[in-house]
């Protein structure tokens, strides 16, 4: 029997504290500019917002609220049910064909989470007979998916497609066909890596998936709508076809400006998933107006191709702007652009002093980070005016050169 034991409890709290790791939540009193999102009044403070993933800046737009409010006023708010009982609506439906459509797949499933849809996904496709291989850095909700599975998870080397083909070699044994067919894995990764905001090697995984008769899954939340011409994410970028990459994980909550997450794939992983997926089956369906307005942002992020042409304006003026300030930025290309600091106390100091100057930026540290590498996660987006961007490169330059100099 589990007993709560609150001095135990104490103790690692104030382990935390010891460590600069203790989370604490920051509260949004209000978004004074209208239709602004990267504006926010935080206890008291107004800051300029530099750690949001609403990378397009469509959370705040007028088509987003509308559409909601238009679907509150025939469906109400609350779906009242899971979709297999009462709860899947006209949005919800219109919505999966509009994301299959986008995401050039035979079918797509809404979940509530990308983290709910990870765990149902890999829960209903893997089982203590499997083997999942996982990049080193995939997104928490994959790793614990596996675990939860009760797979074998083997993790390869951060952006290493080699590291992960001498795995399946392993297990491949002597290479016969049959053999290797009943022990084929399957490979996940993050598309945009939310931590470092590097790019997988998505076209070497697919090809590697391909040799070894394995199927890659891969979880692009911070590169669909963002990555790519059309918006098609990493997957785009990389010039890969449903084929290449027959499970596809997406989220409506970051460049989207939404909520909830869903997969993509050909029709009958979807109407397994339906049958098999117990974050899907279990719980309620995702209120209608949210759907609403998630269509909504498709259609806006589809439209409007020059968000994603500002974002990436956005990303080289600020990289351009650091570098001439010294700020070593990690080697990213997207709207993340992580400020290694190593130190978790000293990555905390800084992002206070951020704030102490109207900036909002986080200081993420271990355990989600790697212990030595705690830092600052600077997210863009297409809301953020260039005064913003320029504002604080120049403030962050001097704080860490008076950091260096100290």
């Amino acid at each position: 029997m589990v007993r709560l034991d609150s001095q135990r409890l104490a103790r690692e709290l104030a382990a935390c504290d010891t460590r600069a790791q203790r989370r604490r939540r920051s509260l949004i009193e209000a978004f004074p500019e209208p239709g602004d999102p990267t504006g926010v009044r935080v206890e008291g403070r107004l800051l300029r917002n530099f750690c949001s993933n609403d990378y397009l800046g469509l959370s705040h737009h007028p088509a987003l609220i509308g559409a909601a409010s238009q679907c509150m006023s025939r469906f109400g708010f609350g779906a009242g049910a899971a979709h297999l009982i009462t709860g899947h609506s006209l949005e919800h439906q219109a919505l999966e064909e509009e994301l299959a459509a986008f995401t050039g797949r035979e079918r797509a499933l809404l979940f509530s989470t990308g983290y709910m849809a990870n765990l149902g996904v890999i829960s209903a496709l893997a089982d203590r007979h499997d083997r999942v291989l996982a990049d080193r850095w995939s997104h928490a909700s994959l790793l614990d998916a596996a675990r939860l599975a009760g797979a074998k998870l083997q993790r390869f080397a951060h952006g290493d497609p080699a590291a992960a083909e001498r795995l399946l070699r392993a297990a491949d044994g002597d290479g016969d066909s049959a053999a290797a067919r009943d022990r084929a894995a399957l490979i996940v990764t993050d598309g945009v890596f939310s931590m470092d905001g590097d790019v997988a090697p998505l076209a070497q995984l697919a090809a590697l998936a391909q040799r070894h008769g394995s199927a890659l899954m891969v979880d692009d939340a911070h590169g669909l709508g963002v990555l790519g011409r059309a918006g098609g994410g990493a997957l785009e970028q990389a010039g890969l076809r449903s084929h290449d990459v027959p499970i596809l994980i997406g989220t409506l909550g970051k460049a989207f400006g939404c909520f909830g997450a869903f997969v993509a794939g050909e029709a009958a992983l979807i109407e397994y998933l339906i049958q098999r997926a117990r974050t899907y089956i279990y719980t309620t369906a995702l209120p209608p107006a949210i759907a609403a307005a998630s269509r909504a942002a498709l259609r806006l992020a589809e439209r409007e191709g020059w968000r994603r042409e500002r974002l990436q304006e956005l990303v080289r003026r600020f990289r351009a702007a650091a570098a001439g300030f010294g700020l070593p930025l990690a080697a990213s290309l997207t709207p993340i652009q992580p400020l290694i600091v190593g130190d978790a106390a000293r990555a905390v100091e800084l992002s206070r002093a951020l704030r102490e100057a109207g900036f909002w930026v986080a200081a993420i540290r271990p355990p989600t980070v790697p212990a030595g590498s705690a830092r600052l996660r600077i997210t863009l987006s297409a809301a953020h005016r260039e005064q913003h961007v320029d504002a604080l490169a120049e403030t962050l330059g001097a704080l860490w050169r008076a950091r260096s100099a100290a």
